[in-house]
C-alpha cells in the first residue's frame, strides 16, 4: 500500500497520481498527504461521503469546480486555504490529462481567490521623530566612566545606529540595500547615495541634511574606532559591528527593535517601517507616484499604488474626526 492508504490505493487515478507525486516530484509526506486531504473533500463534496472508488473524473465539469470554489468562500476559509485546495485539483487533473485519462481539466479556467493586501504600517512624523533621537537619548543615560577603548566603541555604536535609522528614513532604501553600502557608495557634497537594489539595479537617492550629519558623525566616529584596532576603511563596509566586520541585516533588525522599545512604540515593527513611512510621507506631501517609485526601487507601479491606500486612510481618518457630518 502507497504512503496515501484509503480510496487512493484503490482509485486507479489517485494511486497513479500519488506514484507520481513520490516518484517525479520527489514530493514529501506532508506534501503528498496535503494533496489528498483536498481531493478527498472534493469527491465528498461532488459524490457524497459514502462514494467508493473508482471515481468518475471524466465526469467532472466546470460547474462541479466552480461549486467546490464556492464551498469554501461561502464557509469564510481564507483566501490563501482555499487557493490552495484549488491548485491541488487543477495539478490533479493537469496529471491526469498529461495520462490522457481524462479530456479535459475542469479547474484550468477557475481564477484564484485575491488574497487580502494588508496596508503597510507605517509611523508618524512624530513617531520618526522618537525614534530617531533614542539613540542619543540611550547612549547619555549609560555615559560615565569607562575605558577609553569602550567609550569609543559607545559613542560609534551611538552614532552608526542614528546615521543607519536616518538614512533608512531619508532614502526610503531595504535593511538589505543599505547593509551592503560602502564608503564610496555616499557623496556627502552632492547629498546622494548609490543604491544596489533587487535585480542588481542601481538607483541614485537623495539625502536629507539630517542624514549627511549623521552619516559624517558615524563616520568620523567608526575611523576613530579602526585607528584603535589598526584597521584601514578602505573596502569595508559603511557599517560595522563590533568585530570589525560588516553590520548584517539582522543585527539592524535587532538594533531597532531596542530603539522602539526605548521610543514607547511597537516593537514588533521592523525596519521597513521605515520605508513604509518613508513612501508614505511623501505622498502626503503631494509628490508624484512615478517619483516615489523611482525612489523606492520598484519595477512596477502597482507595487507603489499600495501607499496611495495608506494615505487615502489617513485621509478618512482625518476626516471621520473634523467633519460633522462624517
Amino acid at each position: 500500500m502507497t504512503r496515501s492508504g484509503g480510496e487512493s490505493s484503490q482509485d486507479p487515478a489517485l494511486a497513479q497520481f500519488v506514484r507520481y507525486l513520490e516518484g517525479e516530484r520527489n514530493a514529501s509526506e506532508h506534501t503528498i498527504s496535503s494533496y489528498l486531504v483536498d481531493i478527498r473533500q472534493f469527491i465528498a463534496l461532488t459524490w457524497g461521503e459514502q462514494a467508493q472508488p473508482p471515481f468518475a473524473w471524466k465526469n467532472v465539469d466546470r460547474f462541479a469546480a466552480r461549486k467546490f470554489l464556492v464551498h469554501f468562500q461561502k464557509h469564510d476559509y481564507s483566501p490563501s486555504t482555499t487557493g490552495r485546495k484549488l491548485s491541488s485539483l487543477r495539478s490533479f487533473y493537469k496529471f491526469m490529462l498529461r495520462e490522457e485519462s481524462v479530456r479535459l481539466n475542469p479547474f484550468s479556467g477557475l481564477a484564484l481567490p485575491k488574497k487580502h493586501k494588508r496596508l503597510p504600517k507605517v509611523l508618524t512624523a512624530d513617531e520618526v521623530g522618537r525614534l530617531l533621537d533614542a539613540p542619543a537619548e540611550i547612549v547619555k543615560k549609560a555615559s560615565g566612566e569607562m575605558p577609553a577603548r569602550k567609550k569609543a566603541w559607545c559613542r560609534y555604536a551611538a552614532e552608526r545606529d542614528a546615521a543607519i535609522l536616518e538614512l533608512l528614513y531619508s532614502t526610503g532604501m531595504r535593511i538589505g540595500e543599505l547593509a551592503q553600502l560602502y564608503d564610496r557608495d555616499i557623496d556627502l557634497l552632492s547629498g546622494v547615495v548609490k543604491v544596489r537594489g533587487k535585480g542588481k539595479k542601481e538607483r541614485m537617492c537623495p539625502l536629507g541634511n539630517p542624514a549627511c550629519r549623521a552619516l559624517r558623525k558615524a563616520m568620523d566616529a567608526r575611523d576613530v574606532i579602526l585607528s584603535i584596532v589598526g584597521k584601514e576603511a578602505v573596502g569595508i563596509g559603511l557599517f560595522l559591528n563590533k568585530n570589525g566586520g560588516r553590520l548584517t541585516s539582522r543585527s539592524i533588525e535587532r538594533m531597532m527593535k531596542k530603539y522602539l522599545l526605548h521610543a514607547e512604540l511597537n516593537p514588533e515593527m521592523s525596519p521597513h517601517a521605515l520605508r513604509h513611512s518613508f513612501a508614505t510621507h511623501l505622498l502626503d506631501a503631494g509628490a508624484d507616484l512615478r517619483s516615489v517609485q523611482e525612489l523606492l526601487g520598484h519595477a512596477s507601479l502597482s507595487t507603489t499604488q499600495i501607499y496611495t491606500h495608506v494615505s487615502v486612510e489617513r485621509l478618512k481618518k482625518v476626516y471621520e474626526q473634523a467633519h460633522p457630518r462624517a
